[in-house]
């Protein structure tokens, strides 16, 4: 489904833990770190695009998060010429997102990068809440300092209401086991 201006419809995810960190994950077979994404069906809402895209990327339901918030409007990001299929109608020039941002509130080992037949991802970590807008791939950097500026009012009001801190942050594997080398 891509729009007349040649934009994909997608939805973005941005998952915070307790302790205001963001979960960030390497894509498959692929060098590149990111936020889950994914398109949205000619049937569904944001919503229900984002529910599906967290289960088939990380493997949490709804019961494992609490949405916080959207991004008001898409925020869009125009692809690289080499990354556009010219010889497809129609053509589709980069995406048009809505964010969430979710918080987790069961424990982190609901996440499951295997969940579904095709993982996205293989390798996941929490990371600072400025750190995703520095180091996605450049054509996305935008849009994530976007969304992030709109969340950040959001989750300093999270962190500024809770009491105690949780568990350092560890890295984890497809499985939700195993250690990657700072």
């Amino acid at each position: 489904m891509i729009d007349v201006d040649g934009y994909r419809p997608n939805v973005g995810i941005v998952l915070l833990n307790g302790d205001g960190r963001l979960f960030w994950a390497r894509r498959v077979n692929r060098d590149g770190w990111q936020f889950p994404q994914g398109g949205m069906r000619s049937d569904e809402t944001p919503l229900e695009a984002m529910y599906r895209e967290l289960q088939e990327e990380t493997g949490l339901s709804p019961e494992h998060v609490q949405v916080v918030g959207a991004t008001r409007g898409w925020l869009r990001y125009r692809l690289p010429h080499r990354y556009v299929r010219h010889h497809q109608r129609p053509t589709c020039i980069g995406q048009k997102q809505v964010w969430f941002l979710l918080r987790l509130v069961g424990g982190e080992d609901a996440l499951k990068l295997d969940a579904c037949e095709k993982p996205e991802f293989d390798l996941w970590r929490w990371v600072d809440f400025w750190y995703p807008a520095a180091h996605v791939v450049n054509f996305k950097r935008q849009v994530y300092e976007r969304a992030l500026r709109q969340f950040a009012p959001l989750v300093e009001g999270l962190l500024s209401m809770q009491i105690g801190s949780p568990p350092p942050p560890r890295e984890h594997g497809s499985s939700g086991k195993g250690r990657e080398a700072a």
